[in-house]
């Protein structure tokens, strides 16, 4: 992206300018032009932008943040509607009007509105004269702005807003500094929105100390997705609390609150929430403050704050151990960069466009984004019984927001693959909340709630895989347990219809019917989708058969190995297109019968997919349903018409129900399939398809929602030539590597190193490989690279080689 230089000696004044043209431009540190045999990458952060995927419904957030940080500083935008901004993450890149920056986020979540958007903290130019609430359509406290005023870069993100105000803001973890300007002479402030978070409000307060130049408050705020279950009446709750503390330094020349449409100018105290609604039963409602500043004199204002979901004085002191009391956002702004730097470095590629560097390391900085710090510094953190908790020895910090379902196919092993410690630590907290929730593992957690959005029961498959990855510093024997029971003890909450669909409360809905049945009846499943729940049920009890393998459990190694083939159950081999094709996952009742009509492009007895996408979604026993499909070359006929129009031409940017669907997590694997299917040719060039059509730089550089990192979980994987077989399995299937040379430092043991030299654009395809310097006819590498380091390298070819890693024998099982 191109940067041109703010009007900042005209808008802002002197120190704003200072801070504007030394601060940000410079954090923006553009990436050199790069090219073949220019080395590994030193400095990764100066190629990522986080506007990458914040418009094409990618929903990341361009604001600043931290690896797996609490704060996420960003924007909340408005299209006219105080109580929906028209993007689950608040912001839009083609919409350009602000009502504030807000201090959570979650990344790429698709429920909109979505997760968080706490404390909006808006610079307002005029006086206040009427109350902010009252302005529902966000016409008086918001302002627009241009995008060549606007600057993101890891841990610090700059805007200039049409009113003459601009907000630089920097992080840390827990914590962030801001410089504010404002046009000198004119009235300046700064509304404190407490209840505006995205998914509305229970509560909030706020409150103004200006004798030391503080501004404290919370917002009792929750409902992530609560709206789209039964009209929200599953879900209306409130997870958690917000706690900020905010200091100045500088004097206050006025001070204010409002609590719906009453003004209280000169008030230091206020409180109300919004509720959860939207439209006309929330707008108009809600409470926040304000504080004003004379620039007459002096046109900038410096903020400090902290935040906790334990109490204000966890705020505080979050603030005081991260941040050192004179520390400015450029001192912020660049330890935040020296933190993105080392954790990107991780994983070094050398070569390459810089679109091509540029889409990766964004990809992997969107990917490690999460999970998030729920703890305070000293350990606190509020626990799914609401009581506060304090992390035991031997973990690391209490971790949070798991899209299960999502993670579980890739962003949960690159994590593992990358930083098994922080694995470890979120696979403890994911335990921990298990134990304070009566020993149900939730399939989406935001904070210390659980959601229950989405289907299955994707824990099982992320901490199976986790283990099989080589993480240890969690109690896997105890979380192995566990989950086991969930998978085999029936409970009251599994014959709910709440939530339904989308959020139904059962973790394993009727599992007594299930363990019968030996599949999820679509008629009694109080599920999603029967079809779809029985395929997720069968890959997460597949994943802890080999957990169970793994931990000496012989017995529960068979018997859930088992009930990992009973997909089969749903398989109908007389289902058919009408043109030809049969065999199918289909829903079922109770009697045995199949659920009809039957359409391979319906969603019927699914969750977020069709039947199309979902007969491929079986990673565990790709053979067995080769073999359902009568043989592996007639299933990679099939496959070739997933990814293909009747006329030979790609499909793969979706928008077909009965073919590829890049945007969504159940077939995102199935490129991959070839390599089981003998025909690993066409996953080589079937990946490098989609990395180069759809994804790539810019604000819809993303094919659709990130989904907490997933789908560009997904592109670092495939960029590599990697990609996790199974979940529960730290087997790697390979592919094209897209740069010449990349590194993944393993933080304990030998690094990986992967040698592609002839990568480029013209050699998509693989010739040989070389495992740890001995050559390799298959098309997968076993467990041991991830665990214990090693190397590839490759000769790659410009033509399809249909002889490489076809033999039968050498297959991925």
């Amino acid at each position: 992206m191109a940067l041109r230089p703010l009007p900042v000696a005209r808008r802002f004044g002197a120190r704003a300018a200072a801070v504007i043209l030394t601060g940000a431009l410079a954090a923006a540190f553009m990436p050199p032009a790069a090219g073949a045999g220019t080395g590994l990458v030193p400095h990764p952060a100066a190629y990522v932008d986080p506007l990458i995927g914040s418009a094409n419904g990618g929903n990341t957030y361009p604001g600043a943040t931290l690896p797996y940080g609490m704060i996420g500083w960003s924007p909340t935008s408005t299209r006219g509607d105080q109580t929906s901004t028209g993007a689950a993450n608040g912001y839009d890149y083609g919409t350009t009007r602000l009502r504030g920056l807000s201090l959570t986020h979650v990344n790429g979540a698709g429920c909109n509105p979505g997760a968080a958007g706490d404390v909006p903290i808006m610079p307002f130019v005029g006086d206040v004269t009427s109350s902010p609430s009252a302005d529902t359509k966000d016409a008086v406290y918001a302002a627009n702005f241009s995008h060549d005023n606007e600057r993101a870069v890891p841990g610090r993100y700059t805007l200039g807003l049409d009113n003459g105000a601009t907000a630089d803001l920097a992080v840390s973890r827990r914590a962030g500094v801001a410089d504010f300007s404002f046009p000198a002479g004119k009235p300046a402030n700064l509304l404190f929105r407490v209840s505006n978070s995205l998914n509305g409000s229970e509560d909030a307060e706020v409150a103004i100390d200006a004798v030391h130049h503080k501004v404290t408050g919370s917002v009792l705020t929750g409902a992530f997705c609560g709206r789209r279950a039964n009209g929200g009446t599953n879900n209306r709750k409130s997870y958690y609390r917000l706690y900020f503390s905010a200091s100045f330094d500088r004097g206050f020349s006025s001070t204010g609150t409002w609590k719906d449409g009453t003004l209280s100018p000169g008030a230091t105290t206020g409180s109300g929430g919004e509720g959860y609604a939207t439209g006309a039963d929330r707008a108009g409602r809600g409470s926040g403050g304000w504080v004003g500043f004379d620039t007459g004199a002096d046109n900038d204002v410096h903020m400090r704050i902290g935040i906790s979901y334990v109490s204000l004085a966890g705020a505080e002191a979050n603030l005081k151990e991260e941040v050192a009391p004179h520390a400015g956002v450029d001192d912020v702004a660049a330890a935040a960069r020296r933190t993105w730097d080392r954790e990107l470095r991780s994983v070094r590629i050398g070569g390459g466009s810089t679109a091509q560097r540029t889409t990766f390391y964004t990809a992997l900085y969107h990917s490690l984004m999460q999970p998030n710090l729920i703890s305070d510094t000293d350990g606190r953190y509020p626990g799914m019984d609401g009581a506060p908790h304090r992390v035991k020895r031997g973990q690391g910090a209490q971790y949070s927001n798991f899209s299960g379902w999502d993670q579980y196919r890739a962003q949960i092993q690159l994590l593992a693959l990358l930083k098994p410690e922080i694995a470890g630590d979120f696979a403890q907290s994911l335990y921990n909340f298990a134990q304070q929730n009566g020993g149900v593992w939730d399939r989406w957690v935001h904070i210390n709630g659980a959601t229950h959005v989405m289907t299955g029961d994707p824990t099982a498959a992320t901490l199976a895989t986790f283990y099989a990855m080589g993480v240890r510093n969690f109690d896997y024997e105890g979380a192995f347990e566990s989950l086991a029971r969930q998978a085999t003890v029936p409970v009251d909450d599994g014959l709910s219809d709440a939530g339904c669909p989308g959020q139904c409360t059962g973790q394993r809905p009727n599992l007594a019917q299930y363990l019968t049945s030996h599949y999820a009846p679509q008629d009694v499943c109080h599920c999603w989708g029967g079809a779809a729940e029985t395929l997720e049920d069968s890959v997460a009890d597949a994943a802890l058969g080999r957990w169970a393998e793994l931990l000496g459990r012989d017995e529960q190694a068979t018997y859930f190995k088992k009930r990992g083939g009973w997909w089969r159950n749903v398989f109908n081999s007389t289902a058919t297109d009408g043109a030809g094709t049969t065999g199918y996952i289909q829903a079922r009742n109770a009697d045995g019968s199949w659920v009809t009509p039957f359409n391979p492009g319906s969603d019927l007895g699914f969750a977020q997919g069709t039947s199309a996408t979902y007969t491929w979604m079986v990673p565990q026993d790709v053979q067995g349903l080769a073999e359902a499909m009568g043989g592996r070359d007639r299933a990679a006929q099939r496959l070739d018409a997933f990814f293909h129009k009747p006329d030979g031409s790609w499909s793969v940017k979706g928008g077909d129900a009965l073919r590829y669907d890049p945007t969504n997590e159940p077939g995102i694997h199935a490129p991959w399939l070839y390599n089981a299917l003998g025909q690993p040719w066409k996953t080589q060039a079937t990946v490098r398809q989609i990395l180069d059509t759809v994804y790539g730089t810019g604000p819809g550089g993303l094919p659709g929602n990130d989904d907490l990192g997933t789908m560009s979980a997904w592109y670092v994987f495939s960029a590599l030539g990697l990609y996790p077989q199974t979940p529960g399995s730290a087997t790697m299937l390979l592919g094209t590597p897209l740069f010449p040379d990349a590194l993944i430092d393993r933080a304990h043991g030998r690094d990986i190193t992967i040698g592609a030299p002839d990568a480029d654009a013209t050699h998509p395809y693989i010739g040989a490989v070389s495992v740890n310097g001995r050559s390799s006819d298959r098309s997968w590498v076993d467990s041991g690279l991830v665990t214990r380091g090693g190397s590839l390298t490759y000769r790659l070819a410009e033509q399809p080689d249909a002889g490489w890693a076809t033999a039968p024998s050498g297959l991925p099982r």
